[in-house]
């Protein structure tokens, strides 16, 4: 897939960002086969400083998103999570749906707005399958929402292109199915309250606490 001018500034600047930010990039995940948007995850292993996984699209800025007029910073995005160091990160575990499933979310998440001609940020949360099912059988997660990145620092949050686009690193963190119900009757605020209290950020753990069974 021959890549724009474009594209290539996305690709040169997020690999410049992630390595003088988060870490050495270890390996890409290329995607050979690509629809609306060309969706590569590049993976940064863990560290002694970074002792887990952090995985990062690159490729969801390459289209602006359908983001409202006031929220003009909010057009180019790319998304981030975190897996334990236990966890498989290689082509050949991949082919098991419960290691792979958070990449399968990450890069559907990257599509989504594409897809669906709208727009994601902080706070905004896809049901994946309606009625609920979990992602795979070592979850019982079922959703997603986007959170400002905690697993990160503050610069990193933020990628300038050499072209001038501003985009933004959002994290994507999974949720159960009545956590995705309790931000819908509460609203994203109260939801991260919780998330926040109970120490949970985009590192995965797909056993977590159900903060929405608590209340």
């Amino acid at each position: 897939m021959e890549h724009s001018k474009g594209d290539v500034e996305i690709i040169q600047s997020m690999g410049d960002h992630i390595q003088k930010h988060i870490g050495e990039i270890a390996v890409v995940f290329h995607e050979n086969v690509s629809t609306d948007v060309h969706i590569d995850v590049y993976h940064v292993a863990p560290s002694r400083s970074r002792p887990f996984h952090t995985l990062i699209t690159c490729g969801m800025s390459g289209r602006s998103m359908s983001a409202p007029a006031d929220w003009e910073d909010g057009r180019f995005a790319e998304l981030m999570i975190c897996l334990p160091s236990s966890w498989p990160v290689d082509a050949t575990a991949f082919e098991n749906e419960e290691y792979y499933w958070p990449i399968r979310i990450l890069k559907g998440a990257a599509r989504y707005p594409h897809e669906n001609k709208t727009w994601l940020y902080a706070g905004h949360s896809i049901l994946w399958h309606d009625p609920p099912q979990p992602f795979a059988g070592n979850t019982k997660m079922a959703s997603i929402v986007l959170r400002y990145p905690l697993m990160v620092s503050a610069d990193a949050r933020t990628i300038q292109t050499g072209g001038g686009k501003h985009i933004l690193l959002w994290a994507v963190v999974p949720l159960y199915a009545e956590e995705w119900e309790f931000k819908n009757r509460n609203g994203f605020e109260a939801l991260d309250d919780l998330l926040l209290e109970n120490g949970i950020s985009e590192l995965l753990d797909p056993k977590r606490t159900n903060v929405a069974l608590e209340q």
